[in-house]
Protein backbone atom coordinates (compact mmCIF):
# COMPACT_ATOMS: atom_id res chain seq x y z
CA UNK A 1 0.00 0.00 0.00
CA UNK A 2 1.35 3.41 -0.96
CA UNK A 3 2.36 5.54 2.02
CA UNK A 4 0.99 8.80 0.60
CA UNK A 5 -2.71 8.24 1.47
CA UNK A 6 -1.73 6.79 4.84
CA UNK A 7 0.62 9.66 5.72
CA UNK A 8 -1.92 12.30 4.69
CA UNK A 9 -4.66 10.56 6.62
CA UNK A 10 -2.42 10.22 9.69
CA UNK A 11 -1.73 13.95 9.65
CA UNK A 12 -5.42 14.78 9.35
CA UNK A 13 -6.51 12.48 12.17
CA UNK A 14 -3.69 13.58 14.48
CA UNK A 15 -4.40 17.24 13.78
CA UNK A 16 -8.11 16.83 14.44
CA UNK A 17 -7.50 15.07 17.76
CA UNK A 18 -4.82 17.51 18.90
CA UNK A 19 -6.86 20.62 18.05
CA UNK A 20 -10.17 19.29 19.34
CA UNK A 21 -11.88 20.86 22.35
CA UNK A 22 -12.47 17.28 23.50
CA UNK A 23 -9.51 15.19 22.29
CA UNK A 24 -10.78 12.06 24.03
CA UNK A 25 -14.13 12.17 22.26
CA UNK A 26 -12.40 12.79 18.92
CA UNK A 27 -10.06 9.86 19.51
CA UNK A 28 -13.07 7.68 20.32
CA UNK A 29 -14.80 8.82 17.12
CA UNK A 30 -11.86 7.75 14.95
CA UNK A 31 -11.31 4.50 16.84
CA UNK A 32 -14.95 3.45 16.41
CA UNK A 33 -14.98 4.57 12.78
CA UNK A 34 -12.01 2.27 12.15
CA UNK A 35 -13.98 -0.46 13.96
CA UNK A 36 -11.16 -0.99 16.47
CA UNK A 37 -11.99 -1.93 20.06
CA UNK A 38 -10.28 -0.32 23.03
CA UNK A 39 -8.73 -3.70 23.77
CA UNK A 40 -7.34 -4.07 20.24
CA UNK A 41 -5.89 -0.55 20.24
CA UNK A 42 -4.38 -1.08 23.68
CA UNK A 43 -2.83 -4.35 22.53
CA UNK A 44 -1.29 -2.67 19.50
CA UNK A 45 0.19 0.00 21.79
CA UNK A 46 1.21 -2.52 24.47
CA UNK A 47 -0.73 -0.70 27.19
CA UNK A 48 -3.76 -1.67 29.27
CA UNK A 49 -7.22 -0.98 27.84
CA UNK A 50 -7.90 1.25 30.86
CA UNK A 51 -5.34 3.72 29.47
CA UNK A 52 -7.36 4.10 26.27
CA UNK A 53 -10.58 4.33 28.26
CA UNK A 54 -9.12 7.02 30.53
CA UNK A 55 -7.99 9.14 27.57
CA UNK A 56 -11.33 8.85 25.79
CA UNK A 57 -13.37 9.63 28.89
CA UNK A 58 -11.20 12.59 29.91
CA UNK A 59 -10.13 10.96 33.17
CA UNK A 60 -6.54 11.17 31.99
CA UNK A 61 -4.92 14.45 30.91
CA UNK A 62 -5.26 15.10 27.18
CA UNK A 63 -2.58 13.21 25.25
CA UNK A 64 0.34 15.13 23.81
CA UNK A 65 1.23 15.04 20.15
CA UNK A 66 3.64 12.13 20.69
CA UNK A 67 0.96 9.95 22.26
CA UNK A 68 -1.58 10.98 19.63
CA UNK A 69 0.87 10.06 16.87
CA UNK A 70 1.37 6.60 18.37
CA UNK A 71 -2.37 6.04 18.69
CA UNK A 72 -3.05 7.12 15.11
CA UNK A 73 -0.26 4.96 13.76
CA UNK A 74 -1.64 2.03 15.76
CA UNK A 75 -5.11 2.52 14.25
CA UNK A 76 -3.65 2.61 10.75
CA UNK A 77 -1.45 -0.43 11.42
CA UNK A 78 -4.49 -2.40 12.56
CA UNK A 79 -6.43 -1.33 9.46
CA UNK A 80 -3.55 -2.34 7.18
CA UNK A 81 -3.37 -5.74 8.87
CA UNK A 82 -7.05 -6.16 7.95
CA UNK A 83 -6.51 -5.21 4.32
CA UNK A 84 -6.48 -1.40 4.54
CA UNK A 85 -10.14 -0.81 3.60
CA UNK A 86 -10.59 2.23 5.86
CA UNK A 87 -7.35 3.83 4.63
CA UNK A 88 -8.40 3.37 1.00
CA UNK A 89 -11.84 4.81 1.73
CA UNK A 90 -10.48 7.97 3.30
CA UNK A 91 -7.84 8.25 0.58
CA UNK A 92 -10.62 8.48 -2.00
CA UNK A 93 -12.30 11.28 -0.06
CA UNK A 94 -9.02 13.14 0.53
CA UNK A 95 -8.01 12.88 -3.13
CA UNK A 96 -11.35 14.42 -4.10
CA UNK A 97 -10.58 17.36 -1.83
CA UNK A 98 -13.27 16.83 0.83
CA UNK A 99 -13.37 16.45 4.58
CA UNK A 100 -14.67 13.12 5.87
CA UNK A 101 -17.53 14.78 7.75
CA UNK A 102 -18.90 16.02 4.42
CA UNK A 103 -18.25 12.99 2.21
CA UNK A 104 -18.83 9.77 4.13
CA UNK A 105 -17.88 7.46 1.25
CA UNK A 106 -16.80 7.87 -2.37
CA UNK A 107 -16.37 4.84 -4.62
CA UNK A 108 -15.67 4.14 -8.26
CA UNK A 109 -16.79 0.65 -9.29
CA UNK A 110 -14.62 -1.66 -11.36
CA UNK A 111 -17.53 -2.03 -13.77
CA UNK A 112 -20.96 -0.48 -14.22
CA UNK A 113 -23.74 -2.19 -12.30
CA UNK A 114 -27.54 -2.06 -12.33
CA UNK A 115 -29.05 0.69 -10.23
CA UNK A 116 -31.33 -1.95 -8.73
CA UNK A 117 -28.35 -3.53 -6.97
CA UNK A 118 -27.68 -0.28 -5.13
CA UNK A 119 -31.33 -0.10 -4.09
CA UNK A 120 -31.21 -3.68 -2.79
CA UNK A 121 -28.05 -2.94 -0.82
CA UNK A 122 -29.62 0.12 0.79
CA UNK A 123 -33.16 -1.22 1.16
CA UNK A 124 -34.18 1.81 -0.90
CA UNK A 125 -37.55 2.49 -2.49
CA UNK A 126 -37.49 4.09 -5.93
CA UNK A 127 -40.05 6.84 -6.45
CA UNK A 128 -38.98 8.14 -9.87
CA UNK A 129 -37.27 6.18 -12.65
CA UNK A 130 -34.74 8.32 -14.49
CA UNK A 131 -33.05 8.07 -17.87
CA UNK A 132 -30.34 5.59 -16.83
CA UNK A 133 -30.48 2.08 -15.37
CA UNK A 134 -26.79 1.68 -14.45
CA UNK A 135 -24.24 3.49 -12.30
CA UNK A 136 -20.44 3.36 -12.11
CA UNK A 137 -19.98 4.65 -8.56
CA UNK A 138 -21.55 6.38 -5.58
CA UNK A 139 -20.90 9.28 -3.23
CA UNK A 140 -22.40 9.38 0.27
CA UNK A 141 -22.84 12.96 1.42
CA UNK A 142 -23.83 14.54 4.73
CA UNK A 143 -26.58 16.75 3.34
CA UNK A 144 -26.39 19.54 5.94
CA UNK A 145 -22.60 19.83 5.87
CA UNK A 146 -22.48 19.77 2.06
CA UNK A 147 -25.16 22.38 1.56
CA UNK A 148 -23.85 24.77 4.20
CA UNK A 149 -20.13 24.44 3.39
CA UNK A 150 -19.67 23.64 -0.30
CA UNK A 151 -19.62 26.06 -3.22
CA UNK A 152 -21.34 25.12 -6.47
CA UNK A 153 -17.94 24.18 -7.95
CA UNK A 154 -17.17 21.95 -4.97
CA UNK A 155 -20.64 20.46 -5.20
CA UNK A 156 -19.86 19.38 -8.75
CA UNK A 157 -16.73 17.55 -7.52
CA UNK A 158 -18.99 15.23 -5.56
CA UNK A 159 -19.38 13.34 -8.83
CA UNK A 160 -15.87 11.95 -8.51
CA UNK A 161 -14.63 10.55 -11.82
CA UNK A 162 -18.02 10.23 -13.48
CA UNK A 163 -21.60 11.52 -13.35
CA UNK A 164 -22.69 7.91 -13.93
CA UNK A 165 -23.21 7.51 -10.22
CA UNK A 166 -25.63 7.79 -7.34
CA UNK A 167 -25.44 10.70 -4.93
CA UNK A 168 -26.66 9.48 -1.54
CA UNK A 169 -27.62 12.28 0.85
CA UNK A 170 -27.74 11.40 4.55
CA UNK A 171 -29.40 13.23 7.43
CA UNK A 172 -32.32 14.25 5.20
CA UNK A 173 -35.60 15.41 6.75
CA UNK A 174 -37.56 16.48 3.65
CA UNK A 175 -35.18 16.45 0.69
CA UNK A 176 -35.82 20.02 -0.40
CA UNK A 177 -32.32 21.41 0.11
CA UNK A 178 -30.28 18.75 -1.76
CA UNK A 179 -32.68 18.67 -4.71
CA UNK A 180 -32.72 22.46 -5.01
CA UNK A 181 -28.92 22.48 -4.80
CA UNK A 182 -28.72 19.92 -7.63
CA UNK A 183 -30.63 22.28 -9.91
CA UNK A 184 -27.56 24.53 -10.23
CA UNK A 185 -25.26 21.61 -11.09
CA UNK A 186 -25.02 20.43 -14.68
CA UNK A 187 -25.02 17.61 -15.66
CA UNK A 188 -27.04 15.75 -13.05
CA UNK A 189 -26.21 12.35 -11.54
CA UNK A 190 -27.92 9.18 -12.74
CA UNK A 191 -29.58 8.70 -9.37
CA UNK A 192 -30.22 10.43 -6.05
CA UNK A 193 -31.04 8.56 -2.84
CA UNK A 194 -32.35 10.51 0.14
CA UNK A 195 -31.51 8.69 3.37
CA UNK A 196 -33.25 9.26 6.68
CA UNK A 197 -36.88 9.88 5.80
CA UNK A 198 -40.11 8.07 4.95
CA UNK A 199 -42.16 8.73 1.83
CA UNK A 200 -44.80 10.70 3.72
CA UNK A 201 -42.11 13.13 4.92
CA UNK A 202 -40.68 13.77 1.44
CA UNK A 203 -40.88 17.28 0.03
CA UNK A 204 -43.90 17.29 -2.28
CA UNK A 205 -41.99 18.78 -5.24
CA UNK A 206 -39.08 16.31 -5.06
CA UNK A 207 -40.46 13.75 -7.56
CA UNK A 208 -41.31 16.42 -10.14
CA UNK A 209 -37.80 17.95 -9.93
CA UNK A 210 -36.25 14.51 -10.42
CA UNK A 211 -38.48 13.93 -13.43
CA UNK A 212 -37.56 17.29 -14.97
CA UNK A 213 -33.83 16.65 -14.55
CA UNK A 214 -34.02 13.00 -15.63
CA UNK A 215 -32.46 11.27 -12.63
CA UNK A 216 -33.86 8.39 -10.59
CA UNK A 217 -35.03 9.30 -7.10
CA UNK A 218 -35.23 6.90 -4.17
CA UNK A 219 -35.58 7.08 -0.40
CA UNK A 220 -34.08 4.86 2.30
CA UNK A 221 -34.25 4.73 6.08
CA UNK A 222 -32.09 1.75 7.03
CA UNK A 223 -29.47 2.15 9.80
CA UNK A 224 -26.75 4.39 8.36
CA UNK A 225 -23.74 2.51 9.75
CA UNK A 226 -25.04 -0.80 8.40
CA UNK A 227 -25.81 0.84 5.07
CA UNK A 228 -22.32 2.31 4.75
CA UNK A 229 -20.75 -1.03 5.62
CA UNK A 230 -22.71 -2.81 2.87
CA UNK A 231 -22.10 -0.04 0.31
CA UNK A 232 -18.35 -0.51 0.78
CA UNK A 233 -18.72 -4.11 -0.35
CA UNK A 234 -20.04 -3.13 -3.77
CA UNK A 235 -17.65 -3.76 -6.72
Amino acid sequence: MTTVPRDELARRIAGEITLSDDPGATLRKWRTDFDVSQTALAGQLDVSSSVISDYESGRRESPGIGVVRRMVEALLDIDESRGGERIRRYARVISAGFESDIVQDLREYSTSMPLERLYETMDATELVRGDHDEISGHTVINSIEAITRLSSEEFYRLYGQSTSRALIFTGVTRGESPLVALRVVNPTPHAVVLHGLDEEDLWEHAPSLATIDGFSLAIANRDLDDTLEDLRKLP
